[in-house]
């Protein structure tokens, strides 16, 4: 597992994207359609990305995003843990979420469909 992002869920992208690249003066680093935006973080490979989910469901909560060889052989290893809902795809890949003991989220995806 590698800590690739930051995520960071917003009700609206725009307010979002004003303070963090106005206010705090991140400089953006890529941009996925209309919902989605992240940020470089000086001194760090990792990225701060905002995001507008989709719906309200938990698996969108903020928390870190870990990347995986292959997500759904990390889940089947990793049985034991609170899955909250399947994998699902994503640009270049898939996701799925976990929650800890103490209910925190955490995020696994892998890059498997962009190679």
């Amino acid at each position: 597992m590698k800590l690739t992002y930051l995520y960071v869920s917003v009700p609206e992208l725009a307010p979002a994207l004003a303070f963090y690249r106005d206010q705090l003066g991140l400089d953006e680093a890529w941009r996925e359609g209309e919902s989605t935006v992240a940020f470089a973080l000086p001194g760090t490979d990792v990225q701060l990305m905002l995001d507008v989910p989709v719906d309200a469901d938990e698996r969108w909560q903020s928390g870190p995003f870990y990347e995986v060889d292959d997500v759904r052989a990390f889940m089947k290893e990793r049985s034991e843990l609170r899955w909250l809902g399947e994998a699902i795809d994503m640009p270049g890949g898939q996701t799925a979420t976990f929650a800890d003991p103490a209910g925190n989220v955490m995020h696994v995806f892998d890059q498997s469909a962009a190679e």
